[in-house]
């Protein structure tokens, strides 16, 4: 019932949902995964996934065992076994005619704010070409100073940077019970929690899932940042076949509510930013344009203050010198000051390159 009203559905598998016990692909509980995509697409929702499994499946490949493996071997392991990821998402959901695209991350990649920009708008033209981003991270190359080290802070971030509604979390329990249910019979499942800090005092989150690198702990760390974002995120089981179908039909899982309304946390983001890197002054007609929701053009822009790069944190004045709002440019001043009062469709011959039209998009900026 939630899911139906998310627009955006962030979904993160572990390796123990696509690889059994036996190291064997666990292809029945991925069809009926696609199946339950086809139905979330139908819907027009916009679904990312995030996917464990390269390492796994790389040892598969290679006859290896996933034991206590030196960083550089599984790097070495995540690069053959990423292809094979692949190949087997692209050949199971292909039968459903799900179009997938593969977007590899490193923790700079979301914690950098102009390369999360940069993130955010490729998601929104997959979402747009009607694709289903794969995201992993990029273990290949990611060193363990730069590692989220578990998937479930990953799909966190994700979630957070491109504003999802609900980030779902497959994993081998229900959801999040009082006590470890795998020993203790009298064990009950939390199905809501609305305040992180009061709703799980007393519970000890060690060992109450064995499921991936982190555990129930690195769960409730994922939840911390979702909740900051404005995204509610769910724990449910994922072993059973048909596992996001399950979570519409039953109340079986745990569901975590943040009070934080997506723009507020949005809004958040951008006003709390290092100390504004330089100014536009924009005239009456962009200004309007602005307070209707629209993105800041190269047309309507009269000045340019400050030097500031792609992706930095910028203060917009209207006509009299009055602050209006703060964004987050796409442009560089250096850039902006040759654009500045031009048509969008005279920007390429100008800057001799493809660029985007919006000066400052209208999910990065705030009216002050």
């Amino acid at each position: 019932m939630h899911l139906k009203n998310s627009k955006t559905v962030v979904i993160k598998i572990g390796s123990s949902l696509l690889v059994d016990d036996k190291n064997k692909i666990r292809k029945k509980w991925l069809e009926s995964f696609a199946k339950d995509l086809k139905k979330l697409k139908s819907k027009n929702k916009e679904i990312i996934i995030v996917s464990s499994g390269a390492i796994a499946l790389g040892c598969k490949k290679m006859n290896l065992k996933n034991i206590n493996l030196k960083l550089d071997k599984s790097q070495a392991i995540a690069s053959v076994g990423q292809i094979e990821l692949m190949n087997l998402f692209s050949q199971t959901f292909s039968k459903f005619r799900l179009n997938i695209s593969q977007i590899l991350l490193t923790l700079d990649d979301t914690e950098e704010r102009r390369r999360s920009i940069n993130a955010k708008r490729t998601f929104e033209n997959l979402f747009k070409l009607g694709y289903i981003p794969i995201v992993n991270e990029n273990d290949t190359i990611a060193t363990s100073e730069i590692k989220y080290g578990d998937n479930d802070r990953l799909a966190s971030r994700v979630a957070q940077i491109t504003n999802a509604d609900t980030l779902v979390l497959l994993s081998d329990v229900d959801g999040l019970f009082t006590k470890n249910p795998k020993i203790y019979k009298d064990a009950k499942l939390i199905k809501k929690v609305e305040n992180l800090t009061k709703d799980i005092q007393g519970i000890n989150i060690k060992g109450i899932t064995k499921l991936g690198k982190g555990g129930m702990n690195t769960k409730i760390e994922a939840a911390k940042i979702c909740n900051l974002s404005g995204c509610d995120m769910i724990i449910a089981n994922g072993l059973h076949l048909s596992p996001i179908d399950k979570i519409e039909k039953q109340n079986n899982y745990t569901l975590f509510e943040s009070k934080i309304s997506k723009l507020h946390a949005r809004k958040k983001w951008i006003i709390s930013s290092i100390s504004p890197k330089g100014e536009l002054t924009i005239d009456d007609g962009a200004k309007r344009a602005l307070i209707n929701g629209k993105s800041l053009l190269a047309a309507g822009i009269k000045k340019v203050s400050g030097k500031f790069n792609k992706g930095d944190h910028i203060k917009i004045f209207d006509i009299n010198y009055k602050e209006f709002a703060r964004g987050l440019s796409s442009f560089s001043s250096e850039e902006i000051n040759k654009i500045k009062g031009c048509q969008s469709n005279e920007i390429e011959k100008i800057l001799g390159y493809i660029s985007k039209s919006e000066v400052v998009h209208k999910d990065d900026m705030v009216e002050i």
